[in-house]
């Protein structure tokens, strides 16, 4: 087993396992790796050192893969049960979630997206609200 850095056309970089080179070469030629953060299919080794893993070292990173499988499949469920339960008020959070609180529109759940210096504004109010990992519903 060996671990590659790797890194999105977004730049985004993680590390994922393979068998050995030419099987990271073969995967990422038939665009079956994808980044873990926005699900892009443009992957590309970045500058490293190759860790080359003993076979105890190979369970235990199978092992992390397994839970990042299941972190992943948790979060999509999150994901879906918010979606399918809320309304998407897109860039206008911070806004419908004011109008809420305060009594000027019917109260209800909505999901939305808010810059840091909005959701801060938020909890100084008082305002209920939770951030959530927002995870592409990509394969990776």
């Amino acid at each position: 087993m060996i671990r590659f850095a790797l890194k999105c056309a977004c730049g985004h970089r993680f590390d994922s396992w393979f068998r050995d080179n030419a099987a990271c070469e073969e995967l990422m030629a038939a665009g079956h790796v994808s980044c873990p953060a926005c699900g892009g299919a443009g992957v590309a080794k970045a500058p490293m050192a190759p860790f080359v893993a003993s076979a105890r070292e190979a369970e235990r990173a199978a092992a992390e893969a397994g839970l990042d499988i299941r972190l992943r499949r948790a979060l999509l469920k999150l994901r879906e049960a918010v979606e399918s339960q809320s309304e998407n008020v897109g860039g206008a959070f911070a806004e419908e979630a004011r109008k809420i609180h305060y009594g000027e529109a019917p109260p209800r759940s909505i999901y939305g997206d808010a810059t840091p210096e909005e959701a801060e504004e938020l909890a100084e109010e008082d305002i209920a609200f939770a951030r959530i990992p927002w995870i592409s519903r990509g394969d990776s």
